[in-house]
């Protein structure tokens, strides 16, 4: 029984050394990822190029964009006027009296008349916001996962680094320039 005491007991050890040098790393790594300045000195375009992505979706860009192209497309939209209701409205509405429930219970009667005559419209019209809340909300976790990935990027102290993103890049199209060359010279004998 000793001897799986002491076996035991040595596990439990090494486990804490494991622990111990797990949590020297997690706070190498923690100061690292908290020290933006050291690593906007290391990789200044990848940074802001993350961190300028990260407020353009915070910002709200891309809604104001597909707005923009929108307006460009079919025009702007004609701003809501100051004051909602028309000189004979308010007219009116003074002469049903002071009794606002009277004049709440009237003007809700002849609105849902109003609503009746116009029910067929009103369901053509409904169907294009339809579509366009189930388009919108088809790119929102797109765009919701850009943002958080954009995010990690940015915080990532050990990501790959800009110079070896260009290296790769310049690679691949050697690579393919060098098959292009080759296709084209056994095609051609």
């Amino acid at each position: 029984m000793g001897a799986r005491t002491d076996a035991a007991r040595a596990e439990v050890l090494a486990a804490r050394e494991g622990l111990d040098e797990e949590l020297v790393r997690l706070e190498a790594s923690g100061r690292a990822a908290v020290d933006i300045p050291a690593r906007l000195r290391r990789e200044p375009a990848k940074v802001l190029g993350a961190a300028g992505g990260a407020a353009f979706l915070l910002l709200g860009g891309p809604k104001r964009t597909l707005k923009g192209v929108r307006n460009a497309i079919f025009g702007k939209k004609e701003e809501l006027p100051k004051s909602m209701l028309p000189p004979e409205v308010e007219k009116t509405l003074k002469k049903l009296g002071p009794d606002g429930e009277k004049v709440r219970g009237t003007l809700e009667r002849e609105f849902a008349a109003y609503l009746e005559e116009k029910a067929p419209e009103r369901k053509q019209k409904d169907l294009g916001g339809v579509a366009a809340g189930l388009v919108s909300g088809a790119f929102k976790p797109v765009i919701d996962r850009l943002g958080k990935e954009l995010m990690e990027q940015a915080f990532n102290p050990d990501g790959p680094s800009f110079s070896d993103g260009i290296r790769k890049a310049r690679e691949r199209v050697a690579r393919e320039r060098a098959d292009t060359a080759a296709s084209k010279g056994s095609t051609g004998a």
